[in-house]
């Protein structure tokens, strides 16, 4: 349950229909939606770091399409963010959401490309943001 509802189970995705999908150039929103208290300033090659607790609003600053496929992850299985991250984006609207439970064990274990980034903090925002190394 999430906030006193049922959860739906997650439609998800595989590692290799992912790198395939990657490596074809397809066009989809593809999230890491680990917290900053759990991100480790490392990204699945492709995607982009989105806060769980982050989701709405980047939903709002970027009008994102309802019919917008969006692929979320976080480490790996035992990791239950990708599903909140999936629960929150269905409650918005969002039918084409599925979860890379695998996450980056995974697809680290598997030998694909990881991004590493640099953590710092800006002081005009207040936040910290990963910067490529």
């Amino acid at each position: 349950m999430i906030n006193g509802s049922e959860t739906t189970k997650a439609s998800t995705i595989g590692t290799e229909e992912l790198r395939r999908k990657l490596a074809a150039g397809e066009q989809f929103e593809f999230w890491n939606v680990l917290t900053w208290e759990y991100y480790s300033d490392e990204n699945i090659r492709g995607s982009r770091h989105v806060p769980l607790d982050r989701i709405g609003r980047e939903i709002a600053e970027s009008a994102l399409p309802l019919e917008t496929e969006i692929i979320v992850y976080c480490t790996g299985p035992l990791c239950m963010l990708s599903s909140f991250a999936y629960e929150k984006l269905i409650r918005l609207g969002y039918r084409n959401v599925r979860v890379y439970a695998g996450g980056l064990e995974e697809w680290e274990a598997a030998g694909l490309p990881i991004d590493r980034f640099r953590r710092v903090v800006i002081p005009e925002l207040w936040q910290p943001i990963s910067v490529p190394v």
